[in-house]
């Protein structure tokens, strides 16, 4: 185990730059997820830790020295990668423990950290199959265990359940997860499933365009988002944002007037967007006016399409609402879960 810390980590091929200045602090044993859009740079930044990609400049620090420059297999980091990476002709066992063979150690050695991983994840019954004969969680549960009998400081997963079907993506986080805390070795995980990184994260750090936006636990990122990006991409279904002004009497948006929790006169005459997420608006029936757009009934809650105040928002209700599109319902805020943000900047003001 060790802590990892990056110090205006840059990134560039050619001309263009890549990662812009990335500064991370990972505590000892901490389970941090790199969350981001498709090429906002998260990979690119996993395999700079790795060793797998040369930084341009910047320090990454592992455990009170210096990486820069030192090969991935002197880094003590093990990486699990989103194809798995077995080798087809080697049996589970031959694959979980080829690393610790290639480093010299003796038969005995590894037969017993090959049993210790197995045991792990349960893959003693599976231990003389080839991969062609396993599912892909099994496959993912080999690729685990390759990485975890080289008992590493660090552990680097990209994006590792992307090939899963859904159900297996919920039963394989928990599992990483549940491996992590009997563990407890420092763990840096890239998704781009904002889900995974909310579950399974100490610390998540969301990245956008080479830059992180913020850095937090994830209830902190999901409560007080830094700007309209983080509160746009954490969250399932996604924050809505509608457009307007703050007045004395509220919030101003296509001529109707939504609540704010308070009056703010240095918000006055600027434009601004008024951030709510789903599951905090509530039905009232002297509330604002919405269209009903689209029902989907979830079971035990159900999702509305409307739009209110010329804006298409997205409702999330414990109750089972039953209207028809083009009906109109009422909800309300609650406006102690409102963001306002600056419309320019996107700042959460």
């Amino acid at each position: 185990m060790a802590p990892v810390t990056l110090r205006s980590v840059k990134k560039s091929f050619g001309q263009s730059d890549v990662i812009h200045g990335v500064d991370i602090d990972m505590t000892d044993g901490e389970f941090v997820v790199l969350v981001g859009p498709s090429g906002c740079g998260k990979s690119t930044l996993l395999r700079m830790i790795a060793g797998l990609e040369p930084i341009t400049s910047g320090e990454i620090d592992m455990g009170g020295r210096i990486v820069n420059d030192l090969e991935p297999k002197d880094r003590d980091i093990a990486m699990v990668f989103q194809n798995y990476a077995l080798y087809p002709h080697m049996s589970v066992a031959t694959n979980m423990g080829f690393s610790l063979e290639h480093r010299g150690a003796s038969k005995a050695e590894i037969a017993e950290r090959v049993q210790w991983a197995a045991e792990i994840l349960g893959l003693e019954p599976l231990l003389k199959r080839y991969p062609r004969q396993l599912s892909g969680g099994q496959r993912q549960r080999v690729a685990m265990g390759r990485a975890i009998v080289r008992n590493p400081q660090v552990f680097l997963f990209d994006e590792p359940l992307s090939n899963l079907d859904a159900k297996l993506r919920v039963d394989m986080r928990g599992e990483i997860k549940a491996l992590h805390q009997r563990l407890k070795t420092t763990t840096v995980y890239v998704t781009h499933d904002q889900v995974e990184a909310m579950t399974m994260a100490d610390k998540i750090v969301v990245m956008n365009a080479g830059r992180v936006e913020q850095i937090g636990d994830p209830l902190d990122v999901y409560d007080a988002p830094a700007n309209r990006f983080v509160a746009g991409f954490i969250g399932s279904p996604a924050m809505n944002f509608i457009e307007g002004e703050a007045t004395a009497e509220g919030f101003v948006a296509d001529g109707v007037v939504l609540p704010l929790a308070a009056t703010r006169s240095d918000l006055a005459g600027r434009t601004l967007v008024y951030g709510i997420r789903p599951e905090h608006l509530v039905l009232d029936p002297q509330g604002l006016p919405a269209t009903v757009k689209l029902v989907e009934p979830m079971g035990s809650e159900t999702q509305v399409s409307m739009t209110l105040a010329g804006t298409t928002v997205i409702g999330v209700f414990r109750e089972r609402v039953r209207a028809l599109p083009g009906e109109v319902i009422r909800l309300r805020p609650e406006t102690v879960n409102i963001h306002i943000f600056d419309a320019a900047s996107g700042r959460r003001l």
